[in-house]
Formats: C-alpha cells, sequence, structure tokens
C-alpha cells in the first residue's frame, strides 16, 4: 500500500511560488456589459425589499430602512454567490457539472429570494403585493434613490463584479489568466478579450468589452451605413427605416398614371424616364375613355398624330394625368374631331366567321308559304320541287307551255299589252299541284282557278 502523498505532492505549484518570491498576478477583467446589467438590476431590488418590509407601517418608511437593507442584500448575494460555487462544484459533481452558465439570471434570483425574504406579516397575508399601487410605490422610490445619489452605478458595479467571478463557473464572463510578473500582466491587458472599449460612432456612449466589439458594431444605432436601397446617401442605422420610406431617392413609387391603366411600378428618381419611355401607352389611356366606341386602331392613329404635331418632350413632361388630359385637349383642338372607323363590317365579318348569319325571313315565306292557302299542299318540298321540276317532268309539260305563250303572244298583238296579271304565270305550276292532288278536290282547286279555263279552250279549238 502506497503512502500517503504529503503536503509537497498536493500542492506543487504553492511551493513553485514560494520558491520565486510570491503569489502569481491574477486578471482581473470581466465582460462589461454583464457586469453593468446586474447593476442596474441591484436598484429595483433593494427598492422592492424595502416597500415591501415596510407595508402598513405607520412610522416606517422605504428611505427608513434603505440603508439597513442595502446592507443585509450585499451580504446575503455574496453568501448566496459562495454557496452556489460550493455546490456546483461539490455537491454537483465537480466543475464540469451542469449548472446556469449566464450570470445574470443566477444573480436575478438571488435577489427576488432575498425580497421574499424582507416581506413582513402585513405584505404576506394580504392581497396588496399583486396592485399596481406596489409597483408604482418601487417605482417612485427608484427614482428617488437615483436623484439622491443613494447607490450610485460605480458601487453597483464593484458589487457586480465580484458577485460575476464567485458564479462564473466555466470563466465565460471573466478573464483566469495568471502571469508572474505585472510587465506580463500589463501587456496581457492590451490584448485581454474582455478589456473595456468604448464605442466609437458619433453619438453612441456604450462600453463594453474587446469581445463584444463585433456584436456591438453591428446592433450600435449610431452607426452610419450606405442606403439599403442603394441609393448615394449615407444614413445612421436608426434613422434607414424613416429614409427608406420618405426620402430616399430610390423608394418604390406607383406610376402616376397608375388610376387610368399603367400598372408599373419604378424607383422614385426614375419616375420621369418612365414617363418618356412609356409615353404611346399613356396617352392611349388618357383616350380610351375618351373615346369609347373607337377601335384599338383608331386610338393609336390619334396617338400618332398627337406625337406629331407636339414633341415628345412636351408630352412627357406632364406629371398627372390631369395636365396630360388638358394637353391632349389642346392639341385636338387642332387636329380636329376624331375619324372613327364603321364597325358594322367587323361585325359581319365576325358573325359570317362565326356561322351566325341568318336568313332572310322573307325569303322563308317565299318558299313556305302558309299552308291555309293551298291545304292540299302535303310540305313544302312538294312546292319546291314544282317550281324546279326535274327532266322528266319539264319534258312532258313542255309542250302544253309553249301553247300557253303562243295564246298570249297573239292576244298581246290584238290588245297591244298584255291583259293577264302577273299571277297569270301561276297556272302551269298549279295544274301540275292538281295532277298529283286526289281527285275528289279537282272541283274546288278549278273554282279558284277560272282564267285557267279560259286559257285551255282556245288551243283545244285548233
Amino acid at each position: 500500500m502506497d503512502p500517503p502523498a504529503s503536503d509537497d505532492e498536493v500542492k506543487p505549484e504553492n511551493l513553485e511560488e514560494a520558491k520565486e518570491g510570491g503569489p502569481l498576478f491574477h486578471c482581473d477583467l470581466l465582460d462589461t456589459e454583464i457586469v453593468h446589467k446586474i447593476a442596474q438590476a441591484l436598484l429595483p431590488g433593494l427598492a422592492s425589499a424595502c416597500v415591501d418590509n415596510t407595508t402598513g407601517g405607520l412610522f416606517r418608511t422605504p428611505a427608513s430602512v434603505a440603508v439597513d437593507i442595502r446592507r443585509d442584500m450585499v451580504d446575503y448575494l455574496f453568501q448566496r454567490s459562495e454557496n452556489f460555487v460550493a455546490e456546483s462544484v461539490v455537491l454537483q459533481g465537480g466543475p464540469d457539472a451542469e449548472v446556469s452558465d449566464h450570470p445574470y439570471d443566477i444573480i436575478s434570483e438571488f435577489i427576488d429570494d432575498f425580497v421574499s425574504s424582507k416581506r413582513n406579516f402585513f405584505s404576506r397575508v394580504s392581497g396588496w403585493l399583486l396592485s399596481e399601487r406596489r409597483e408604482d410605490r418601487i417605482d417612485d422610490f427608484v427614482q428617488e434613490m437615483e436623484l439622491n445619489g443613494f447607490w450610485l452605478m460605480g458601487r453597483r458595479e464593484a458589487v457586480a463584479q465580484t458577485l460575476v467571478k464567485n458564479v462564473d463557473v466555466k470563466n465565460t464572463f471573466h478573464c483566469d489568466m495568471k502571469f508572474k510578473s505585472p510587465e506580463e500582466l500589463a501587456e496581457h491587458f492590451c490584448n485581454c478579450r474582455f478589456r473595456d472599449m468604448d464605442c466609437m460612432n458619433e453619438g453612441c456612449n456604450s462600453r463594453f468589452s474587446a469581445g463584444q466589439a463585433d456584436y456591438h458594431d453591428s446592433v450600435c444605432p449610431f452607426k452610419i451605413l450606405p442606403c439599403e436601397q442603394k441609393c448615394s446617401a449615407n444614413i445612421m442605422r436608426r434613422d434607414m427605416d424613416r429614409h427608406c420610406i420618405t426620402v430616399c431617392p430610390m423608394k418604390l413609387a406607383k406610376c402616376p398614371f397608375y388610376t387610368v391603366g399603367c400598372q408599373f411600378t419604378v424607383p422614385q428618381s426614375t419616375i420621369d424616364q418612365h414617363r418618356s419611355d412609356y409615353l404611346n401607352s399613356h396617352l392611349f389611356y388618357i383616350l380610351q375613355p375618351v373615346y369609347k366606341e373607337a377601335s384599338v386602331e383608331d386610338l393609336n392613329r390619334r396617338v400618332d398624330q398627337l406625337e406629331t404635331i407636339s414633341s415628345s418632350r412636351r408630352l412627357a413632361a406632364a406629371r398627372d394625368p390631369r395636365s396630360l388630359t388638358y394637353l391632349i385637349r389642346d392639341l385636338e383642338a387642332k387636329l380636329g374631331p376624331l375619324q372613327i372607323s364603321s364597325k358594322a363590317k367587323d361585325c359581319e365579318e365576325g358573325e359570317e366567321l362565326n356561322g351566325k348569319k341568318e336568313e332572310s325571313p322573307k325569303k322563308e315565306e317565299y318558299i313556305n308559304p302558309p299552308k291555309g292557302k293551298d291545304e292540299g299542299l302535303e310540305s313544302p318540298t312538294k312546292h319546291i320541287q314544282c317550281m324546279d321540276p326535274s327532266p322528266e317532268k319539264s319534258a312532258a309539260s313542255s309542250p302544253k307551255h309553249q301553247e300557253i305563250g303562243n295564246v298570249l303572244d297573239e292576244k298581246e298583238e290584238l290588245t297591244g299589252s298584255s291583259t293577264l296579271e302577273d299571277k297569270s304565270l301561276e297556272p302551269p305550276i298549279q295544274r301540275e299541284i292538281l295532277k298529283e292532288q286526289p281527285a275528289g278536290k279537282e272541283e274546288e282547286q278549278e273554282a279558284t282557278m277560272p282564267k285557267v279555263v279560259h286559257v285551255e279552250s282556245p288551243t283545244k279549238g285548233n
């Protein structure tokens, strides 16, 4: 069994320090931002403890107990922070154990515990703690202590530095490097990532550690940046949004002729160029509601006429639809009224292409006469066949037609004029129809056709 280790074997580093003539030099730099944040939380915590401790008291005020409670608060926080290190290292399995890694959260919990311990009996049993009046009294007392300089920021930061060193087990927010000489320590201060730095941006009074320089530079509201919309101006970060939506020349804006039909969105600085490039479209949009019956070709022809008698620069100088409308009105007084082409031909051509052209009702009546006049007709198709007979029927009826024509010629020579009306041309057609009708209806058809009987009589005598 090996003998127990001696003190020389347990602490060789201390012996080395003793041989060299003294302890090593430690770097005491911390994260400035965390220290300042904890120092700010100490004053509201003290005000809360003073208000809760004097709730319901007739002769005690928060200011009368502030000195004693501040001393108790500092002692309580130091004790808790030291115990926190011991618990995290010894009770939870050594330095590698999982503990809260942010000092602000740890110390804020200590402050809340101290405030709870200072509440008197009346504040504990009453519901006044949850009222808005309590919060108002705490805020008023904080302002009173700041105005009177009761607990200055420098003293609070000194307390916060000690608390951070005690609870920062992983050395994330403070430097733990050691040096053998003051010269080495001084040289380290120039490069330590926890050294204090001031923001170089004009108007910013922030102080931060060197390790937080990049982060602060990315969020500093006073840093000068080029415009996000690529204009030539350099703007502070805090004024960037207001610049981009108000005075930036590259701000996107709708075309001034948006209300009449132009749907373009262009940078504000290029609106003049847009009016010049799209002058034809703007003129067309102005003329379209004025000449509603005109075709697209008529409106384009009118646009060309307007550009001919006036310069494009003068027309493009109109900044809005109203000014351009007045200018067009003056130019049209010189041009005269617009000649609108007829749309009837276009409509007829469109109907023919779509197969919608209807037949004339007069022709339909002529081809299909009413049945009241000729009840013997079975269908309109027979009547059409009589008007255009087949070759066999035309050959059979041709001698009769020739005989009727000879009689009419002889009668015209004697009288000098035709005694038959236009209806005299109908008998040969009707006779063909009578041949196809039943025998029982021949008498009725002969009674309605007296002229046919007189025409046939002379031919039979010959």
